[in-house]
């Protein structure tokens, strides 16, 4: 094997590696995200009348 094959070889190899770990990242996003919103959810569900009645009487 040439030189010029191995290093075009390795060059592919280094992009799709960096590719795989771009998409884990966007991956790692996109879940954070979605765990962030279910924690708010289960917050608000402790206490789902709250703020629901007003009591305006004097």
């Amino acid at each position: 094997m040439d030189i010029a094959a191995l290093s075009m070889g390795m060059s592919q190899q280094n992009i799709m590696s960096q590719i795989g770990v771009a998409v884990l990242d966007k991956s790692l996003a996109t879940v954070s995200s979605a765990t962030d919103s279910m924690v708010k959810m289960m917050e608000q569900s402790v206490n789902p009348s709250l703020g629901q009645n007003i009591d305006i009487s004097m």
